[in-house]
This record gives structure tokens, C-alpha cells and sequence, in this order.
């Protein structure tokens, strides 16, 4: 009997098959970006430049890093802050690798039950509007350590460029005053916020207009002299316990002084001959990004093709049983036995493969566990240096512009980060995410994330820096970009710009970004049983860096740059910088 593509699938679920990706057209996508000394790739493309001139100025890519966090706050304060947290992956010139996680955390006050009424309901925005949904930011915390610890340059060098855009204001462009005009009732309802974000008529600024931030300023230039102690020890801190306490929240200053960032061994796995080096709990990402890729390693990608019904076929299933162990059972390492080893484990990923239908639909119900009962405004950024340096960094203040909440005098944003735990096991969260008790709230806890800052090696070095904001979708972005190079031969850009799809267990729907099914793929998954979601909006703002060459085919050949960026189509404001 021949051999046809379906039964290939079918084949596959007990053989390892080891092709060359193919090479085919792709949809449009501008160049990458490139340069052989350093490269820097963010969605704002002031910081980038700023994250450049701290490269060019002898700074490595930890430096960069840093200035550019800072300098996000300012010029991207939809999701860039000093008000929120977020993780740091570094990879070494080395090849030694770390990962500091800068999240928030719950306050000594958080109870499990603070979001649900008197009958154990969820109170409608109560985890993300205003100082009750806010966590113990990190940022500041995280930033400070990894320049102290990794860095060469001094802080009030990392932090003038923000300083500056802060005190005399940047121009914003189509990106910048969309994001604005979209949360513009949001920030109106709290009057700090208001005061900064929006005009004088209460109208948000436009295209081409000046934002000036000048207590937002104040307070970086605070930190930069002081160090991170003006943030959680002195008035900054005292101005945000004011005011939660003033309106609602349960922030207080001990919460601030017993911030502490930790230092963990990232997430590391391989896929195909590739090293991946990614995100460990609190964050889901490195795990959960691992472990699809192990089920994925024993289907011949490649040869099915990328948007074929078969590829989408088992990247859906490879999803759904991932975001169960993602949903049910992990959680902050410091609360929650994490079952990392079992979920990276080849052997797991092949039970996974067994259990697969070639030909139907798996149902997200039958893999309900038993007892079981974040928005896209984060934002990733891609460095890497001269000596090879390589830092992934994804922060966030979870929603667009946070809690929509600013302590008056602070210039800050704060975050809204406690919506990613459970309120309430089997309800959803923002993103849509069904949760359960080893992600409950707890004080001092950090909340599961699904941050996913990576990097790729191969052979000894590094490959591939990349990243996304996205919410619960950020596992698969970051996943599908990495597939999109090693197994179907697209160039950095090309793979950040394909369409996306997305299944995240529960609800049990195939989430695709517009024109990411061809008609025909579409009426043979509907054929097998998949609910797709076609959505009128696309997401994420992915940003890479590919080492060598534009794609694998340009490295093998030996002829390409040395470094090759790109910043999603999706980022309006956002740019791949390189010299």
C-alpha cells in the first residue's frame, strides 16, 4: 500500500523521523534587520535605539537589557514599567545560562478568597481594576541585579536615556497614539493616571504630539541615584501604600522591603539537535514550550508542511495535553512541587504521541484531571551582543496600561498581575485560562505566568533569541516561531510574521489569527472534529534574533550576517536595530 501523508502521521507516533526542512514561498515579510556587532529588538523603536548606543558605548547585552527596560517604562507604558515584573533569561558567551525572575508577588495580605463575594463568586473586575488587583512589583528589583551581577556599566549611565525621555518628552507616532486612544476610558477613571495620559479636554494625545512625564521622571531619577532602595524602602513605596490604602487595595510597605528577586536554573531541553534554554516555574513558558516540542520531535514536520491540516493536526494536540499539565499543576516552586523532570521527559512525550488520533480531534473534557475544579500588553525584547551575549526579556504589567492605577506623585503605572492566579478553580482568568489549586492565591506567592524569554544554541552556540507578549498565547507564539525556522525553513521575519494558531486545553477551540487557514485546511479540520475560532485580530508582538544567517538555509551556506532581527509586523511602534 503507498505511502500517503495521513498514514505517514500515523506512522510517525513511534518513529523519529530526522528531514531537511523544504523550502517554499511564504507570505511577504520585510528583511531582517542585521548586524555583525550586536542587535537589539524591541516594540518600541526608541528604546531600541537607545538599547544600540548602550552597545556601541562598550556595553554588553545585560546593559542593554537594563536601559531598555527603563527606557520601555517611559516610551511603551502600555506594558513597558518599573511598575510591574516580568523574567530575564540569559545565555553566556560561555554557554553557561541563568534566569532571574523579577515577577510580582501577592501581598502578605492576599487571602485566597479575596476576589469572590459572600457566595464564592468571582467579583466582576475585582483581580483587575484598581489597587486590589495590584502585585508587589519586581521591575526595578530585577533590572538593579542583573546590571549588579552581569553588567559593566554604571546605573545613572543604563538609566539617563529614560531619564531624558521622561523629562522632555517623546513624540509619539501611529503605534504610540493608537494604544493610547484604546485605554483612553480607562485611564480617565483614575485622576493621576488621567493627569498624565490623557489632555487637558480628557482627550488622548495623537500622532505627533509630545508626552512629557515629569514625575515619572522624578522618580527614575530617584532610583538612578539611590539605587532600588529609593523604590521599595523610601517615598515611592510610601506614595503607593498611600494611596492603596486610600482606595481599596491591601498594599503595604513591608510588601516592598521584602521584595527579593530570585535567581533559578532555567528550563532547558533539546528539539531536533537544538538546545532550548527558556523559562522555568513561576513561569509555565519553558516548561510547557518543551514539552511540546518533545511530542512534536516524532512527526516529520518538515514534510507535512507548514499550515497543512496534518502539521495543524498535531501541533493543536500537542497543545491541548500541554496546557493541561500547564493548567493543573504547576505553580510558584516556592508553594507547588513542580513536576518539571516528568513533563520534559522524552519518554512522557511519546506517551502523549500514543494517545494522539491520527485522524479525529482529541476532547479537552476527557482530560479533565481529576479533583480539579495574561492580556497581550506585555512586551518582550531580544539582545545580543558582540562576544555573544544572549538576553531574552519579557515584562509586563499584565493588562494594557496595568490596573489604570497611578500613586499620585509617582508618575508609575501599576500592574494588575494577581488576575493570573485562580480565583477560583474552573473559572476563567483574563486570558480566557482554567485554572486550579496549585496556582491559588497565597500571600507572598507568585502567580503562574506563561513568560517565555528563550534561547536557542546549536553546537555550542547561540542560534536563536526569542520571545512574545501574548498572554496565554505567548507559549505558542514563541513555540511556532522556533518550529517556523527549524522545521520549515522560513527566515526570522517570515517565521515572527506567520499567522498563528492557538489551543490552550480549555475552552476546547482552535484559535486562528485572519488568513492563517487556507479554506481547504479549514473544512478538513472542521472534518475532524475541531471547533476553530477564526479571529478578526491578530496578536502577539514576537521579537527575534537569528545568529548566522536570515535562516537556516543562508547559514548552511555560510554567507549571511552574523546577526539577522526582526520585530513582529503586528508591533506598529516597535524595530529590529543592528550594527
Amino acid at each position: 500500500m503507498p505511502l500517503t501523508r495521513r498514514t505517514l502521521i500515523a506512522a510517525s507516533l513511534s518513529i523519529t523521523f530526522a528531514l531537511a526542512p523544504l523550502t517554499s514561498a511564504f507570505a511577504a515579510s520585510p528583511q531582517p534587520a542585521k548586524g555583525e556587532h550586536g542587535m537589539v529588538v524591541t516594540a518600541q523603536h526608541l528604546a531600541s535605539e537607545v538599547g544600540i548606543d548602550v552597545l556601541k558605548k562598550g556595553g554588553n547585552a545585560v546593559d542593554a537589557a537594563v536601559a531598555v527596560g527603563y527606557a520601555l517604562a517611559v516610551v511603551y507604558p502600555n506594558a513597558g514599567n518599573i511598575g510591574g515584573g516580568g523574567f530575564m533569561t540569559i545565555r553566556f558567551k560561555d554557554g553557561k545560562s541563568t534566569f532571574l525572575d523579577f515577577r510580582e508577588r501577592a501581598p502578605l495580605a492576599a487571602t485566597k478568597t479575596m476576589y469572590l463575594d459572600k457566595d464564592g463568586n468571582p467579583v466582576k473586575g475585582a483581580s483587575l481594576d484598581g489597587y486590589l488587583a495590584v502585585g508587589v512589583p519586581g521591575s526595578v528589583a530585577g533590572l538593579e541585579l542583573a546590571r549588579e551581577k552581569y553588567g559593566k556599566l554604571s546605573r545613572q549611565d543604563l538609566m539617563a536615556p529614560a531619564i531624558g525621555y521622561a523629562k522632555d518628552g517623546f513624540i509619539l507616532n501611529q503605534g504610540d497614539a493608537t494604544s493610547f486612544a484604546g485605554s483612553a476610558d480607562r485611564l480617565a477613571k483614575d485622576p493621576a493616571a488621567a493627569a498624565i495620559f490623557l489632555k487637558p479636554d480628557g482627550k488622548p494625545y495623537g500622532i505627533g504630539e509630545r508626552l512629557v512625564q515629569p514625575d515619572l521622571a522624578a522618580s527614575l531619577a530617584a532610583i538612578s541615584e539611590k539605587g532600588p532602595d529609593a523604590f521599595y524602602k523610601g517615598a515611592i513605596a510610601d506614595a503607593i501604600v498611600k494611596a492603596s490604602g486610600a482606595k481599596g487595595g491591601i498594599l503595604a510597605k513591608p510588601d516592598f522591603e521584602q521584595y527579593a528577586v530570585r535567581e533559578l536554573k532555567p528550563v532547558t531541553c533539546t528539539y531536533r539537535g537544538y538546545e532550548i534554554t527558556s523559562s522555568p516555574p513561576p513561569s509555565s513558558g519553558g516548561v510547557i514550550i518543551c514539552e511540546i516540542l518533545n511530542v512534536l520531535e516524532g512527526y516529520p514536520l518538515s514534510y507535512l508542511g507548514a499550515g497543512s491540516a496534518e502539521t495543524i493536526h498535531v501541533m493543536i494536540e500537542a497543545m491541548r495535553y500541554a496546557y493541561v499539565d500547564r493548567n493543573s499543576a504547576l505553580g510558584d516552586p516556592d508553594f507547588v512541587d513542580n513536576p518539571v523532570s516528568k513533563l520534559l521527559d522524552k519518554a512522557y512525550a511519546k506517551d502523549i504521541r500514543d494517545k494522539i488520533d491520527p485522524f479525529r480531534a482529541g476532547v479537552s473534557q476527557e482530560l479533565m484531571p481529576k479533583g480539579f475544579g495574561e492580556s497581550k500588553e506585555t512586551t518582550h525584547y531580544s539582545i545580543i551582543d558582540d562576544d555573544g551575549n544572549a538576553v531574552a526579556v519579557t515584562y509586563t504589567l499584565n493588562g494594557s496600561f496595568g490596573a489604570g492605577v497611578v500613586a499620585d506623585g509617582t508618575g508609575i503605572l501599576l500592574n494588575n498581575e494577581m488576575d493570573d492566579f485562580t480565583q477560583k478553580p474552573g473559572v476563567p482568568n483574563l486570558y480566557g485560562l482554567v485554572q486550579g489549586e496549585a496556582n491559588a492565591i497565597q500571600s507572598k506567592k507568585t502567580p503562574l505566568s506563561s513568560m517565555s524569554p528563550t534561547v536557542v544554541a546549536k553546537d555550542g552556540k547561540p542560534f536563536m533569541v526569542i520571545g512574545s507578549p501574548g498572554g496565554s498565547r505567548i507559549i505558542t507564539i514563541t513555540l511556532e516561531a522556533i518550529v517556523n525556522v527549524i522545521d520549515h525553513g522560513m527566515n526570522i521575519q517570515e517565521a515572527i510574521d506567520a499567522p498563528r494558531i492557538h489551543h490552550q486545553w480549555l475552552p476546547d477551540k482552535v484559535y486562528v489569527e485572519p488568513f492563517g487557514l487556507s479554506p481547504d485546511t479549514e473544512k478538513l479540520l472542521a472534518g475532524m472534529g475541531y471547533h476553530l475560532d477564526l479571529a478578526d485580530q491578530t496578536w502577539g508582538q514576537a521579537a527575534g534574533i537569528l545568529v548566522g544567517g536570515k535562516s537556516l538555509a543562508e547559514i548552511e551556506k555560510g554567507g549571511g550576517a552574523r546577526y539577522n532581527g526582526a520585530i513582529d509586523s503586528r508591533a506598529a511602534s516597535g524595530e529590529a536595530l543592528g550594527y
